[in-house]
């Protein structure tokens, strides 16, 4: 499979987890390299549901070594739970087949406290975070504040540290009318998820390296969508970190010429959690695949919005991610209809524009440019192979592939491991 990373080409919720389930058959280490427990992958395997949040979906897969890196920000307390979850659930879990970096940053009850009261105070502007205090995590680590996993690994340093911080966020705590920590409290409740996480601790980047230069292969594993990216999101309705490509080698350390190939997942349609500009949303649409079940999101349960398929989002993804491969899933959502509608271009004004502006005022405003494609009103969950798809099924992936200007690798039918059509 070569070394490989994985992104969404949307606003997240592309269904990564369960691509990236089907890839770690060929991988032998599977990284996560950024985000936090603010992104959810939901994963099936033989009838099983699983939801992993920090642990990369590669856990479900005996054989398999998981990485967190270093560019992850990392819940002590929420980590630990996520283990024993999988435990419960009959999943190994040991230092054996999971590694967690040093350098990773951590949130804080202060972040999350912080994250909720920015987000209430901001009313209608509010961007939709999931309020896990990923964002403030981030900003203290830009400011050179923050505390990293190493730190808490030597209790006396983490809990100086740690009385400074609250000390400082207590005060800002206050000026929002919010509540202020008990140093105690959260100081005990760290230590002692620090106990836990101990076992899995250490130097990340030189495992990689390592395991590079033994000829392993390794898939990286993104977390959101192209268009939730700090630098090349739809700003500010963005996430705290760089969900790209580039992001996979700096929350990695691994140098981007060991990298083979870029994988985008996108859905055949276009889904987004949150505020934010989306200029193929549609109500109907929506309705439709709420009421199929569908499109209900993993982490908060927040239903999603739901739109066509916007290609002048994702060949913009393709540009930014240098995407090789793409991965089509959610198919089989389309099933039902007679026709389906796809953005090739937007209307700005009297422009007619190919690439989605950067501000996002102007993308509020786009108009999309759709071409109607006929449906294919056929059940395609279980289709095994790519000639098993309808005409009309094949014909629109064929074109998302065209406007997309990548070749198509992978069609997936629905969420679990044998609804996934390799071509």
């Amino acid at each position: 499979m070569s070394n490989t990373i994985l992104v969404g080409a949307q606003w997240g919720d592309e269904g990564k987890g369960k691509i990236i389930d089907f890839l770690t058959e060929t991988a032998d280490i599977v990284v996560r390299s950024q985000g936090g427990n603010n992104a959810g992958h939901t994963v099936i395997v033989d009838g099983a549901k699983y939801v992993l949040h920090l642990i990369p979906s590669g856990i479900l897969r005996s054989g398999k070594k998981c990485v967190i890196g270093n560019g992850v920000v990392i819940d002590p307390i929420a980590v630990a739970q996520e283990i024993a979850g999988l435990r419960d659930k009959k999943i190994k879990v040991t230092k054996d087949n999971l590694l967690i970096s040093d350098c990773a940053h951590l949130v804080l009850p202060y972040h999350r406290v912080l994250d909720e009261q920015r987000e209430s105070k901001k009313g209608k502007n509010r961007i939709g975070t999931t309020k896990r205090g990923i964002g403030p995590a981030y900003g203290d680590k830009a400011a050179r504040v923050g505390l990293r996993v190493g730190d808490l690994m030597q209790p006396a340093i983490f809990s100086e540290k740690l009385a400074q911080r609250i000390k400082e966020n207590n005060a800002v705590l206050k000026a929002f009318g919010a509540k202020p920590l008990k140093f105690a409290e959260v100081n005990a409740a760290y230590l002692e998820a620090g106990k836990k996480l101990a076992p899995f601790v250490g130097n990340t980047v030189v495992f990689l390296h390592e395991s590079l230069q033994s000829g392993k292969e390794i898939l990286f594993e993104g977390a959101q969508g192209t268009f939730l990216d700090i630098d090349h999101g739809t700003y500010p309705y963005v996430t705290s970190s760089n969900t790209t490509a580039g992001g996979a080698c700096t929350g990695s350390g691994v140098p981007p010429h060991r990298m083979d190939r870029v994988l985008g997942v996108m859905k055949a349609y276009t889904t987004r959690v949150g505020e934010g500009p989306f200029p193929t949303e549609n109500a109907e649409f929506s309705d439709l695949l709420h009421g199929m079940g569908r499109e209900f999101g993993a982490t908060t349960g927040r239903a999603r919005r739901c739109g066509w398929f916007d290609a002048v989002a994702v060949r913009y993804a393709a540009m930014i991610n240098g995407i090789d491969d793409i991965a089509i899933t959610n198919l089989d959502g389309l099933d039902s209809l007679p026709s389906i509608k796809m953005c090739t271009h937007y209307k700005i004004g009297k422009k007619t524009v190919e690439v989605p502006p950067s501000d996002f005022r102007q993308l509020q405003g786009a108009k999309p440019v759709y071409i109607e494609l006929p449906g294919w009103q056929t059940p395609t969950h279980e289709a095994q192979k790519y000639s098993d798809l309808p005409k009309n099924a094949r014909a629109y992936v064929e074109q998302v592939a065209k406007l997309t200007g990548a070749k198509l690798t992978i069609v997936s039918v629905g969420p679990n491991r044998d609804q996934t059509i390799l071509l």
